[in-house]
């Protein structure tokens, strides 16, 4: 697929990005955009790719969901002994992006990382469905297991235990928050001349915006 067929394909049109009439917030802006693409009906905006890296700088991405957004950062849950969790505890910093292709839109977040508190992460866990916090129980996530199999097993005796019980969060699962030092705003324009506009935090939330070039 060519790269010039991107805005062919999209069934929503986009304002031109001024970094002008931007918010002064990229946090607010965000919403915005959030907003649109949740207007649009689109799949799964809340999908973001987290990238992490070892102490050595090695890295590894993946898809996660984010599950809330504030001034203080992007939170999303995980299992703290997994391989991103064990980087991050080496390396505690990461970069996220959101893609919504139909708006021809994306968001790049680059910033440090800490787990959010334990009852942040314990009031999260009771909104989860019930296989959702078993799942959580289940699988010692990013470690070898023999087969399939064995890990429905494991589902089907957990489930028998806590029938009819509340499912306490496991300690070595919980959330996680991005705090943005930096977040562009990209949108697709003609030629290629795509928009870019990057946030800059300095303390706080005082931010300052520069145009970038595509």
């Amino acid at each position: 697929m060519k790269d010039d067929t991107v805005s062919e394909l999209t069934k929503h049109v986009s304002p031109d990005l001024d970094e002008y009439s931007l918010d002064p917030n990229p946090i607010t802006q965000f919403k915005l955009w959030f907003a649109d693409a949740v207007s649009a009906n689109l799949p799964q905006v809340n999908a973001m790719a987290l990238a992490t890296a070892t102490a050595g700088g090695l890295p590894s991405a993946r898809m996660v969901l984010l599950k809330s957004v504030d001034d203080r950062g992007f939170v999303f849950y995980t299992n703290y002994d997994s391989r991103k969790g064990s980087e991050l505890a080496a390396n505690p910093y990461a970069a996220l992006i959101f893609f919504w292709a139909e708006l021809n839109r994306q968001v790049r977040i680059e910033g440090t990382v800490s787990r959010v508190s334990p009852d942040e992460s314990d009031a999260y866990f009771a909104t989860r469905p019930r296989d959702g916090q078993l799942s959580s129980l289940v699988s010692a996530q990013s470690t070898p297991i023999a087969s399939r199999k064995e890990l429905d097993q494991r589902y089907d005796e957990l489930n028998a235990l806590y029938e009819g019980k509340t499912i306490a969060r496991p300690s070595h699962w919980g959330g996680y928050r991005v705090q943005p030092a930096t977040i562009e705003f990209w949108q697709s324009r003609f030629a290629r001349l795509n928009d870019r506009v990057l946030y800059t935090r300095h303390q706080a939330n005082q931010w300052t915006k520069t145009r970038l070039q595509p």
